[in-house]
């Protein structure tokens, strides 16, 4: 079994399962912050899934979109976490 097959096979479905427990917890999740670190982590396996089909395709402009991903992920928990810290300051 080569590396693209292992990639292809085991970690692809892998990710895909994840991936639906993660929206599953983002549908059901209680509080505000459940869903913005369940939204968090889907586009973190979001990025993997973007990664190895990368590699699978032999296509490197996609890991430029998984970067962005990246970066749009990090900003948007560093808002979250700044709306945090000002709402607890206002009460």
């Amino acid at each position: 079994m080569s590396v693209n097959d292992y990639l292809y096979l085991v970690i692809l479905p892998i990710l895909a399962a994840s991936t639906m427990l993660i929206f599953i917890r983002f549908i059901m999740g209680p509080t505000l912050s459940d869903r913005v670190v369940s939204l968090d982590l889907l586009l973190t396996t979001g990025i993997g899934i973007i990664t190895i089909y990368s590699i699978h395709t032999n296509q490197p402009a996609f890991l430029d979109i998984a970067m962005i991903m990246a970066l749009i992920a990090f900003l948007g928990t560093v808002a979250f976490s700044y709306y945090l810290e000002k709402r607890e300051k206002n009460e």
